[in-house]
């Protein structure tokens, strides 16, 4: 058993560089903690317009110029260029095609909010560009290490287009789901577009019924290992299309080679003791210092300072699936509890326009930023007392457990990596990090945002929570090691 391996990560985001949610806080952390334990780990992304070259010091690297590589009927020249994870030595590959990704937004025209209607070519030429910079490059992994749809070409594209290549014989494929929502289903028109003949419908084909193909299926069906963020998100995916989203049956099928391995967080960004985009740094030892950033934040909003008042805070996409519309209906009871509601996010206009409205409704109380802003996001996390969380399905979630590392009490909905990181406080207990749902409505919301209110009012209480949070260990420690294993997994699959 190799002791060092070679580790090629494929991401579509990564932190800092790029981001629009947790997955490009997972593609600029897990390289990290990999490479610590003594592992040779690259990272392939694309080269978005929005990442600063200077900032990151991007140069082109001579050998990885003018690639071609072919979708469908048309050959594309792709160039590559290179940087690092800033203070790492993590070496990160951007592929640079600028007809594709040379846009406003990753994955979205953020002038309609509507998927590019070219996403097929762009991540199959992103898929098929992996591989061609890796032959280019002539540095072999051991194991390929892809992340959701815009990467599931990979496994796919290594049993058929490229087996049989000698330079992929001993390169194995781990394949992560981060969510089953989001598939990468193109229809026949763009899956023939790159390179799929729509007229084969055999089993082997890659397309479904109707022609169409989907990425993130043939990332399951053709990956040597698949796992999801969580374990008990693994086995929610496999157990009805609530959480499967039509790929339940596929991953039963497929239930030897699933796993669930829980995300970290980078210590290093999110830690309250060094954060650099708090005003006021503090420990589960000081905890007191943290009613600094909670000022800061009533400061930021342009709310009048409340002391004593729980401010309950959100930062999100606001979809249903993020429980928007049980925020939503809950409202009123919600600001019975006499805090303040304070949310940072953007998303479905409807969301968008009641919270807008909110604002106006319960002036000095609700404080709404539509849109993104890192700093603000670290700030809400520090400053809150109580994170709300009530998701309808949550693979890991990462939120969830910033907070709990910032001693801010997190209200989660009783799913996935929630149910996995939250541990539930009850009466009389010493233990409990957090407070959980009875069930996924706007009744047990508004309860369990009660409790959690009831137990801000007992400052004894409510410190022991938010030092049983702050004392978790949810650095990438643990999390790096699992993943080891299942790349030895893999490993042994090309053996045997």
């Amino acid at each position: 058993m190799k002791s060092k391996l070679k580790i090629l990560m494929v991401y579509s985001e990564v932190a800092p560089f790029s981001k629009t949610g947790g997955l490009g806080d997972v593609g600029g952390s897990l390289p990290k903690a990999l490479k610590d334990m003594g592992h040779d780990v690259r990272i392939i992304t694309p080269q978005y317009q929005s990442i600063n070259e200077r900032r990151y010091i991007l140069r082109d690297v001579i050998r990885l110029q003018n690639i071609g590589v072919s979708v469908g009927a048309e050959t594309h020249q792709i160039h590559v260029k290179s940087a690092f994870l800033p203070d790492t030595k993590v070496q990160v590959y951007f592929i640079d095609y600028k007809p594709f990704f040379f846009r406003k937004g990753m994955y979205t025209d953020p002038k309609t909010g509507a998927d590019y209607p070219d996403n097929a070519q762009r991540f199959a030429l992103f898929s098929k560009g992996v591989l061609e910079t890796l032959n280019r490059l002539h540095w072999q992994p051991d194991i390929i290490h892809c992340n959701d749809w815009q990467t599931g070409l990979i496994p796919y594209y290594l049993k058929t287009l490229y087996l049989g290549n000698p330079f992929f014989s001993q390169t194995s494929t781990l394949f992560t789901v981060h969510n089953f929502a989001f598939q990468g289903w193109f229809d026949a028109k763009n899956a023939a577009a790159i390179g799929f003949d729509t007229k084969n419908r055999s089993a082997d084909s890659g397309l479904d019924a109707n022609g169409g193909v989907n990425f993130l299926r043939l990332g399951i069906q053709s990956s040597d290992l698949l796992n999801t963020v969580s374990e008990k998100h693994a086995a929610e995916a496999q157990s009805s299309a609530e959480f499967g989203f039509g790929l339940e049956k596929l991953l039963r099928s497929r239930k030897k080679q699933f796993f669930g391995i829980a995300n970290g967080i980078d210590t290093h960004v999110w830690n309250p003791e060094t954060d650099k985009l708090i005003p006021h740094p503090y420990n589960f030892q000081r905890i007191p210092e943290k009613e600094g950033n909670k000022r800061a934040l009533f400061e930021r909003f342009g709310l009048p300072f409340k002391a004593g008042v729980p401010v309950i805070a959100m930062v999100t996409r606001m979809t249903g699936q993020k429980g928007m519309d049980l925020v939503r209906d809950a409202f009123g009871p919600i600001m019975a509890l006499n805090g303040v509601f304070l949310l940072l996010g953007q998303g479905e206009e409807a969301y968008e326009t009641f919270f807008k409205k909110a604002v106006k409704k319960y002036p000095g109380r609700v404080g709404v930023h539509l849109g993104f802003d890192e700093s603000l996001a670290h700030l809400l996390i520090a400053g809150a007392d109580i994170f709300l969380m009530p998701s309808r399905f949550e693979p890991c979630g990462l939120t969830q457990i910033y907070s709990l590392k910032y001693g801010t009490v997190p209200v989660v909905a009783p799913v996935g990596g929630l149910l996995d990181t939250v541990e539930p406080v009850k009466p009389r207990s010493e233990r409990g990090t957090g407070f959980v749902l009875a069930a996924i409505d706007a009744k047990s919301l508004v309860a369990a945002l009660k409790q959690a209110v009831k137990a801000f009012g007992d400052p004894r209480t409510w410190q022991r929570i938010q030092k049983n949070g702050m004392r978790k260990d949810f650095s990438w420690e643990a999390s790096a090691k699992r993943y080891v294993q299942l790349y030895h997994k893999c490993l042994l699959l090309i053996k045997t």
